[in-house]
């Protein structure tokens, strides 16, 4: 597949979208309001806001997290550039890695903090709470593992045809009637050129 700026920038531009305005809905609706069961207590909406890097490890840290965001981005596209080779599937891996991490960067620029809003539990045990950037990366990353680790080759220029051998050209001149004599290479005896037919023996 030939290298698409379309589909990379398209599919990331669809994971940014889909990434701010659900962190705006959640800002504006489950601020300050108790959580939301989608699925009892499996999945639940909750509003929380992250300081750190990504299911809010390393929050309450003053270090500059936005550095590996632009890092994520500038490296998925110098390997778009660069690869030799870009499937269908390479392309999803990089433009959702791409959406996922300018959708966080926007969060840490503007604000320094990034909002995360679902949650997922299993009994006693509570998953970090995280965001559509996160599930956007997350998805990439497993693309990528999957896709970039196969050996894919550029598809082969086409051969060339080879000319026919001497019992391929017997086989088509027995099939067509025309008997050639042994050992030609398939081209019709007959006089030498400027001579004709009755030319006399020196």
């Amino acid at each position: 597949m030939k290298r698409s700026y379309s589909l990379l920038i398209g599919v990331a531009a669809l994971c940014v979208a889909l990434d701010q305005w659900t962190k705006h809905w959640a800002t504006a609706n489950l601020a300050y309001a108790d959580p939301v069961r989608v699925v009892g207590d499996l999945v639940r909406l909750t509003y929380t806001r992250n300081s750190g890097i990504a299911f809010g490890f390393f929050a309450g840290h003053s270090f500059p997290f936005y550095v590996f965001s632009i890092i994520a981005a500038v490296a998925v596209l110098v390997l778009f550039m660069r690869a030799r080779v870009l499937t269908r599937a390479r392309h999803w891996s990089l433009a959702l890695i791409l959406g996922g991490a300018i959708g966080n960067l926007i969060d840490r620029v503007a604000t320094g903090e990034v909002v995360d809003f679902i949650l997922l539990a299993w009994g006693r045990s509570e998953f970090p709470v995280f965001n559509v950037a996160d599930i956007c990366v997350t998805l990439g990353v497993a693309l990528f593992a999957m896709v970039w680790t196969r050996d894919v080759h550029e598809p082969a220029a086409a051969a060339e045809v080879a000319p026919p051998s001497l019992s391929e050209l017997r086989t088509h001149d027995a099939n067509l009637g025309i008997d050639r004599p042994a050992g030609t290479d398939g081209a019709a005896r007959g006089p030498l050129a400027g001579e004709g037919t009755d030319r006399p023996l020196s």
